[in-house]
């Protein structure tokens, strides 16, 4: 964000859960609570080391690979049979939106990670922005705001070196006209 502010859309239980709802991953009023978006941003933190590990061409973390299988097993694709005096035999899962949100990240991370898209995985090419994309073309950058950031970057160096004063003791105009450059 502008000013080196973050933006963080699972700071909050509430955060977390439109977040979900967004994305078509969890139904409208699941309930969030802070113990279950700390579980979403934890294991965010252990896919951002896969995918770090994955772009450099480095081992996956044990701890994070364990994480992310942790989170996989615990996303069960069928209800479980649970057994209560009143009710008798019925199904369940054992907690619904802690399954939501281990299945929302966790699922989608190792398709990706393991998919065929997995060579095109890049990080973004803007600092300090620390999400990844999918690489086509020339795209270096996650958003245009990433990527007109590093232009404005560019663009102030230019200016500030331009502006030093260079080995002949000269400094450029304070009307911004320069001496013609060489071509090559």
């Amino acid at each position: 964000m502008p000013g080196g502010q973050r933006l963080d859309l699972l700071d909050t239980p509430a955060g977390t859960e439109r977040w979900l709802v967004d994305r078509g991953l969890a139904p409208v009023d699941t309930g969030m609570q802070e113990l279950c978006a700390s579980l979403l941003r934890s294991l965010r933190e252990h896919v951002r080391a896969l995918l770090a590990a994955h772009v450099a061409g480095l081992p996956a973390p044990a701890d994070a690979l364990a994480a992310l299988n942790g989170a996989l097993t615990r996303a069960p694709a069928a209800s479980l049979l649970r057994w209560d005096p009143d009710r008798g035999l019925y199904r369940e899962t054992a907690h619904p939106v802690a399954q939501i949100v281990e299945h929302a990240l966790a699922v989608p991370a190792a398709d990706l990670l393991t998919g065929p898209d997995a060579d095109r995985l890049t990080a973004c090419c803007s600092t300090p922005c620390n999400r990844y994309l999918l690489r086509h073309g020339r795209r270096h950058w996650c958003s245009v705001r990433c990527g007109d950031r590093v232009r404005a970057a560019r663009a102030y160096a230019r200016r500030t070196a331009a502006a030093a004063p260079h080995p002949g003791g000269t400094t450029t105009p304070p009307d911004g006209t320069r001496p013609p450059r060489a071509r090559l």
